[in-house]
């Protein structure tokens, strides 16, 4: 029997998200723990059974010796502590966005090189079932290459707290394109096979979240809604949206639509929630036919389970940061042309 690995979770927010899925697979053990919070630090310690317990995040990478470190914290610290962590000899699942911008992440993918680590980035929608699913059916040729997509995350009304870190540029990168925006461009990319950009066009707005802002006194500096428009090399097409707050009845809508030359798919959430479908889209008889997307077997504990399971088996895993490294490029691109009001090159 393999020796269970040794875990530590930085940022006990999303952390115990991470912690949940760790527990999920009999490999893992979650030994150490970091936030700065103290009531929240204790809450969780006792929740999971965790006897280290640290205020400090270097406090934990200096006295445990971990070789897998989850890194959960706002955008700012993603690079420095997984930097951190890679120094200290461990592999590190980091939550997305990968950093604050291109240049940062790919530090961190270059660090994580030359110490002969993993990382992983926390994309997590392609761990649902349907998009396993619906990998399978594009990787099989069953729509065929790919020529257009529309990925999409939108809320009517869904802003984080004002005065938080999620609507502060110099904690958090950006607004709803760097967070609930990578999720859907991962998505959409993953299935498309990650093609080669050509260039990004962009848009952001803050039309809703500026009023709203300034009366409540409090900063937010980040948009409420961005769009992006991205051409491949191969000629393919990706239009991308997110917002916290738009105009539309559904408190949350996501959705992934791609089309290839012989048919398309969807992935998108059902009704306002969390669970998730998907179809694929055949032609049969010049008739297009939906069908639901194959039922497949997904583990509990999705992106740490899987992470957990690579490197005991010594496989390679998925959504690593080379992927990571090509999101925040085209993120970096998206808020660039915004600025400029006109295409750019990632």
């Amino acid at each position: 029997m393999q020796k269970k690995l040794r875990v530590g979770v930085i940022g006990l927010g999303m952390g115990r998200g991470h912690i949940r899925g760790y527990r999920a697979h009999a490999g893992a053990d979650v030994v150490a723990i970091a936030d700065p919070d103290a009531k929240r630090l204790a809450a969780t310690g006792e929740e999971f059974g965790i006897a280290g317990r640290y205020a400090s995040a270097a406090e934990m990478l200096k006295r445990e010796r971990l070789d897998v470190v989850s890194v959960a914290t706002p955008n700012k610290f993603h690079a420095p502590l997984t930097l951190a962590a890679l120094a200290r000899g461990a592999h590190v699942l980091c939550e997305k966005p990968m950093a604050m911008n291109a240049g940062e992440a790919g530090k961190m993918l270059a660090a994580a090189r030359r110490a002969r680590r993993r990382i992983m980035i926390n994309f997590s929608y392609r761990f649902t079932a349907p998009a396993q699913a619906l990998k399978q059916a594009v990787d099989a040729g069953t729509i065929g290459p790919v020529y257009f997509g529309r990925t999409m995350w939108h809320r009517s009304r869904g802003m984080p707290g004002f005065g938080g870190w999620f609507g502060q540029k110099a904690l958090a990168g950006g607004g709803p394109l760097i967070d609930l925006g990578v999720h859907r461009l991962d998505l959409a990319l993953w299935l498309m096979g990650y093609p080669r950009p050509s260039w990004v066009m962009g848009g952001v707005y803050d039309r809703i979240a500026r009023p709203l802002a300034k009366a409540s006194g409090k900063k937010f500096d980040v948009e409420d809604l961005a769009t992006g428009y991205i051409r491949f090399a191969n000629g393919a097409t990706l239009a991308l949206e997110a917002s916290w707050a738009v105009n539309r009845p559904e408190a949350e809508k996501m959705e992934t639509r791609l089309y290839g030359e012989k048919g398309g798919l969807v992935h998108r959430n059902r009704g306002e929630g969390y669970e998730f479908e998907g179809e694929v889209y055949t032609v049969r008889e010049n008739r297009v036919v939906a069908s639901p997307a194959p039922t497949v077997s997904v583990p509990g504990g999705g992106a740490m389970f899987h992470f957990v399971e690579a490197i005991q088996r010594g496989r390679p895993h998925i959504a690593d940061g080379v992927d990571g490294v090509m999101v925040m490029r085209l993120l970096d691109a998206i808020y660039r042309s915004a600025a400029k009001g006109a295409p750019v090159r990632p």
